[in-house]
This record gives structure tokens, C-alpha cells and sequence, in this order.
């Protein structure tokens, strides 16, 4: 915990040390309070930081431990060679099986043999302790995999912080919301395994460098106001992260104003160009910008 707050008073000094000029005060201390939550967002202790093995599971048992061999490879102090292994059964439910002798838990209690419940939004899931290393279930594709969490994770503890260009208002734009008829079905390429399917149900059109431009946002669910853009431009692959960064809006409500306010400025590097353990959207063709977007993170450093 005190690692982490020390990364993050780096990072808002860092970002203090920054300001641009000619700003207006009141933006520049609302981008920087949205990169200060999300670099503490970054480094808290169930942050993407802390991941060290996201690994699928396979009908049957899936060992644990620090065996290099095991499904599911922990390296930390104090893990035996065999810890224990995640059942997946027939019936479609795990149970976790402990090695005897090994520091294994299930909510802080002796696992009981009952099968364990997966994160799902809104349910309160179990969670697996193997030393100070916390591993969890989730589905995806109907298929369940095993997250393992390190708050000691190296990746955590030494964690340099974020880097910015510039803050640049005329990266600030109005852009003209053109939803669909109806929402439309994509398939959005995942930097891990096949595309996924994701919900579109518009576009935005913007001028941006004397140019006009359109980038298609996905959302979680037809009704949902937040607009989600996966995005790439010509700084992607040098001074900003290859696989495109991610940038939210608010989607107008009916009856309101069709404009959506896209702030480059608050771009956003994916999970997965910090950890190898996650899985991120990538950037479509069609939201290939043909312009240099130099606003937002800069590819993380040692890319």
C-alpha cells in the first residue's frame, strides 16, 4: 500500500510539473485529476498491475503451484511445486482441490469442497488464496479461465508511472453523433484469441487536423449512454502504443443536442500493453486515423 501511494504522489507530481501554457486552469486541473484516479486505479492492490497468470481452464484438474509444468504457474515466495488444482467438471462447476500441507484458502476459510462461484457483475465471488497470491474464476465465451492477483506483483512494485503528451485543448473536439437505425453487430480483433462480438450503435463524424474523420464506439448494451472507441492514428506504434488506445464520451440522450464530446486528452493505453495477463480490443481499420493524435498516454515505457 505505501508502494502505491508513493507511485501515485510521483505521478501527481509529476503531472504538477507539467502544466502547459496558455491552459485554462479550470481544464487542465480536470485532465489532471482524471489521470491521477487513473494511475491510482493502475496501482491499487486489485489493479491490473497486480496480475501475474490469466490461464484457461481445461475439462478436469489444472494444477497450481509454482511447477513449471502446472496449468497455472505462480511465482512467488513461499508457493509449493503443487499447491492445488481447480476441477472442472462435467457438470459444468469447478472445485478447488488442496494439496495437504499447502497455504491454501478459499474466503479466508479451509476450502470445503463446494463448488466455487465465479465473477459475475453484481454477485459477490470466491476467492482462492495460495499464499499471498489471490486467484479467481471468470467466464468468457463460455469457457472459464483462472486470474491470479499479486499485490507484490514486480510489475506493481515497479511501476514508473505514466506518460503524457502535452495537454492540448485543440484536442478537446465536437463531434457529430450519427446513430444507426438500428444497433449493428461488429467484430471487434482481440489482442488475445478470436475477435469478439460487440454492439455498435453509431458513429461520430469530427474535424480533427484541418481533416474530417468518423469513428465507430461500441457499447456494453443497447441502453447503455457511455460510448466506448478503440482508436489508432499515426503516432501508434512509436511514441504512442501500436495496438490503439481507448478513449470514452457520453452518448446524447434523445431529444438532446447530436454532439459528443471526444477529449484526446484523456486517451488511454489498453491493459494488455502493461500486463501480458489480459485481454484488450483492438483498434478497426475503419478507426484508423489517417492524423497524428499527440494527446493522451504515450505507449507505456519499454515499448
Amino acid at each position: 500500500m505505501r508502494r502505491a501511494a508513493i507511485v501515485l504522489l510521483a505521478a501527481l507530481v509529476a503531472l504538477g510539473c507539467r502544466r502547459p501554457a496558455g491552459v485554462d486552469p479550470a481544464y487542465l486541473a480536470e485532465i489532471e485529476a482524471a489521470r491521477a484516479a487513473r494511475a491510482a486505479e493502475l496501482t491499487a492492490e486489485d489493479g491490473w498491475l497486480t496480475l501475474v497468470a490469466r490461464e484457461l481452464l481445461e475439462p478436469g484438474e489444472n494444477l497450481v503451484g509454482s511447477d513449471p509444468s502446472a496449468a497455472v504457474v505462480l511465482d512467488a515466495p513461499g508457493i509449493p511445486p503443487k499447491a492445488c488444482s481447480f476441477d472442472l467438471r462435467p457438470d459444468g462447476t469447478v472445485v478447488l482441490r488442496p494439496v495437504e500441507g499447502a497455504p491454501v484458502a478459499v474466503n479466508g476459510a479451509p476450502p470445503t469442497g463446494s463448488p466455487l462461484v465465479p465473477e459475475r457483475e453484481g454477485r459477490k465471488h470466491d476467492v482462492v488464496t495460495v499464499g499471498r497470491v489471490r486467484l479467481s474464476l471468470f467466464e468468457k465465451e463460455e469457457r472459464f479461465l483462472v486470474r491470479a492477483r499479486d499485490s507484490e506483483s514486480p510489475r506493481r512494485t515497479g511501476f514508473a508511472g505514466l506518460t503524457y503528451f502535452p495537454v492540448d485543448p485543440s484536442y478537446r473536439v465536437q463531434a457529430l453523433w450519427e446513430p444507426y437505425e438500428a444497433p449493428r453487430e461488429v467484430d471487434v480483433p482481440s489482442s488475445r484469441g478470436p475477435a469478439r462480438k460487440a454492439t455498435a450503435p453509431g458513429s461520430v463524424r469530427f474535424t480533427l487536423a484541418g481533416r474530417e474523420h468518423t469513428l465507430e464506439p461500441t457499447v456494453e448494451s443497447p441502453e447503455d449512454d457511455t460510448l466506448f472507441f478503440v482508436f489508432s492514428d499515426a503516432t501508434a506504434g512509436t511514441e504512442s502504443y501500436g495496438g490503439g488506445r481507448f478513449l470514452y464520451a457520453t452518448k446524447p440522450k434523445p431529444g438532446e443536442a447530436s454532439k459528443v464530446v471526444l477529449d484526446f486528452n484523456l486517451a488511454e493505453n489498453p491493459p494488455c500493453s502493461i500486463t501480458p495477463f489480459a485481454s484488450c480490443p483492438m483498434a478497426l481499420p475503419k478507426n484508423t486515423l489517417p492524423v497524428r493524435v499527440e494527446a493522451g498516454e504515450k505507449a507505456p515505457r519499454g515499448h
